[in-house]
Parts: C-alpha cells; structure tokens; sequence
C-alpha cells in the first residue's frame, strides 16, 4: 500500500483515507498501522498533523512515502479534514482519528456496501467501543437508518463510515465551526444527499478514554450537539435536554461514569426544553411525558 493512489485496480473506485491529529503519538501508530494492513490496493491516506509537540511526527516518519503527512500548525480537526480531503484523489473518502482502528478488510467491506447501493451517498458498518488498552468496552450502538432515528441520536459510529467524495464536496465539506459534532452534523447533511445504508459487519474499534476530545469537554459536547439538530430539524430531543442537564448538575461524563436523571434535573429539562423547542413545545411536551425517568443520585 502506498501514500498515494498508485496501483489501484482501475476497475475499483480508489479510497482515501484521512487522519487528523495532534498530539497524538501515544496511539497514532495503531491508527496509521490499521489502515496500511488493509487489504484493499491503492488506499490513498494522509494524515494532516495541527502542530504536534509530542513525537507524533517522528512516529509518522517510520513509515516513509506510504503515508502522506501534511503540517497544518494550528489546524483543528475540521480544518484538518478538509485539508486532507482537498488533496484526496479518491473517490470514495473516510476518516480515522488517531485513536482509533480499522478492522481487517474494512475498507474493501465498505466498497462493497457502496458498490452493492450506488443510491447511498454514504454506508456504515458496527464498531466496538475500545478503552486505553484496546480491551472491549462493548458495541457502538449503531442502527439501520431512518430519518427519525438520525433526528434523535447519532445512529453511525464515524470511523466505521466510509462516503462518496462527489456527495462531499456536494455538501460542502466539514463545517470548520464544529469541533465536537462534526461528524454528526456531516451524516445529517449527508443523508439528504442519499440515504445511506448500514451493513451488518463489524470494521472498526472506536476509542474512549477520559482525555478524548468529546468525553473530556462534555459540557460543550451536548451543547454543541443540541445546535446542531436545532439547525437542522428545529427540534432537540427529550435525550439530549436531560443528558445535558445531568452532566451541568453532577459532571459525570456519561459514559465511564453514569448520570443519573434526579427530579430536579428532569424538571429542567422541561423547562429548558420547552424554551428551546418554542416552536415545538407540544412535541417536546410529549416526548418528555413519553421519555423522562427519575432516578436519585448517588456517588
């Protein structure tokens, strides 16, 4: 495999593959490894670092011309992508953060699900939540697709998403302002492109430790998040009002370490739902009458 897209089977699209990272060498090198064992010819892949201090790049240059590196200092995630896929000469794109891992054949399971649905602007397979040491933590919770699903929860785990390049730069790219829900927001957008399709096999393994971007800001995560479904459905469900609401309340990350949904909490979430759905009060009335549950919390 080569950092370019040389040697590729003419009779296959080509695939690019982008990381972007910074400071990441504790686990950019499984990452980069994962993708080079991949068995589909002629994976391009790039990685565009935001100005590493920390032996990122010097991990990076052990594996030569077969992974383009890019130096973008100050670059953030977004920036990043989208400088990488502006360089991408593939037709079919995906992204790898650099703590986190393909499957054997994941790429090629991916072209094969595109292939097999010409109609889909995007496809996805099932993951793993993996911790620091790579032990299993349990599976993504992934679900077929359907535009009410999509509207509620973040029904595609990222790196087991793989997209058609022409329905990317259709919608635009990544929105650079996002730093938490770009991905969330990129298959919202995408999805109106084509819907996409999900495929029962497992491809990717995707990382949670507490010094992740989402879990470690988690505050800015789900308000970042509730904006993004504002503007795309005017609506933020019952879910994200009380996970926000709990984490404000006792700073609980949600997934290490579980919120607990007290009464207190659960009455602002009616209150500050209704505020941000004005327009939609009696849906969001219904979906916490529907939804809320209390729970007392402990320590």
């Amino acid at each position: 495999m080569n950092g370019s897209a040389n040697g590729s089977n003419p009779t296959r699209p080509r695939v690019t593959i982008v990381t972007p990272v910074l400071n990441g060498a504790r686990f950019v090198g499984g990452a980069v490894e994962s993708v080079l064992a991949q068995s589909y010819p002629g994976v391009e892949y790039v990685v565009v670092d935001g100005g590493s201090r920390d032996g990122t790049l010097e991990t990076l240059q052990r594996y030569g011309d077969r992974v383009r590196v890019l130096v973008r200092e100050g670059a953030g995630q977004a920036e990043a992508l989208n400088i990488g896929f502006a360089e991408a000469a593939g037709e079919v794109l995906g992204f790898l953060n650099a703590d986190d891992l393909y499957l054997p054949d994941a790429i090629a399971a991916a072209v094969d699900a595109l292939d097999a649905h010409p109609e889909a602007s995007f496809v996805y397979g099932e993951a793993d939540h993996i911790d620091e040491s790579g032990d299993v933590l349990g599976p993504y919770p992934t679900e077929a697709f359907a535009p009410d699903a999509l509207a509620r929860r973040c029904i595609v785990c990222q790196p087991a998403a793989f997209f058609r390049a022409d329905a990317f730069r259709q919608i635009g790219g990544v929105d650079p302002a996002l730093h938490y829900a770009l991905d969330y927001d990129l298959w919202i957008r995408l999805s109106r492109v084509g819907a996409p399709v999900a495929f029962a096999r497992k491809i990717a393994l995707s990382r949670m430790h507490p010094a992740n971007k989402t879990l470690g800001s988690r505050r800015a995560a789900y308000e970042e998040t509730m904006k993004v479904l504002k503007r795309h459905y005017d609506y933020v469900p019952y879910d994200w009002v009380v996970a926000h609401a709990n984490h404000v309340a006792d700073r609980r990350d949600g997934f290490f370490q579980e919120s607990r949904a007290s009464r207190l909490n659960v009455l602002a979430s009616l209150a500050v739902g209704l505020f941000i759905n004005s327009k939609q009060w009696g849906r969001y009335l219904r979906d916490w009458l529907a939804h809320r549950r209390f729970r007392t919390n402990r320590n």
